[in-house]
């Protein structure tokens, strides 16, 4: 970056600054450059569909993102912009699927478990006696002497 021109044409204070500029554009090109490599449909035949909404959105907030900093670099608030309600609003999809992705993980209630469990908890004296009696009227009539 220090030889594209005369040092004077910046001041050397925001040198490494401007060198982490310049590498992180050159990382971001290579990403683009990969995803672009390979056609948006061989990607989206493998996803499932909520798999595809996140990589739409991820592309659609990249880009705008992107945009937002073109804004900056020439001088124009992006706040008083259009840019900020596109991003709020793909915010907002995102909040969505990551409500859909947090209830697909959320635990299942097994309602025979459930009731296994509530009825072994209101465990009654009479269904005890009941079970005893049972059980000793199924055992043989042999005396166990011990």
């Amino acid at each position: 970056m220090a030889d594209d021109g005369p040092a004077e044409d910046y001041p050397t204070e925001i040198e490494e600054n401007l060198n982490d500029f310049d590498s992180s554009v050159s990382s971001v090109q290579n990403m683009v450059q990969t995803l672009v490599s390979v056609s948006r449909s061989d990607h989206l035949l493998k996803l499932d569909p909520l798999d595809q909404a996140k990589l739409d959105l991820m592309s659609a907030y990249a880009l705008n993102s992107m945009f937002w900093m073109y804004l900056v670099t020439q001088g124009v608030n992006p706040k008083d912009h259009a840019i900020k309600q596109e991003l709020e609003r793909i915010r907002a999809y995102m909040n969505k699927i990551k409500e859909i992705t947090d209830k697909r993980k959320a635990s299942r209630l097994d309602k025979g478990a459930a009731s296994r469990f509530v009825r072994n908890a209101l465990w009654d004296a009479e269904d005890k006696k009941r079970k005893d009696t049972t059980e000793h009227s199924r055992k043989g009539k042999h005396t166990r002497f011990s």
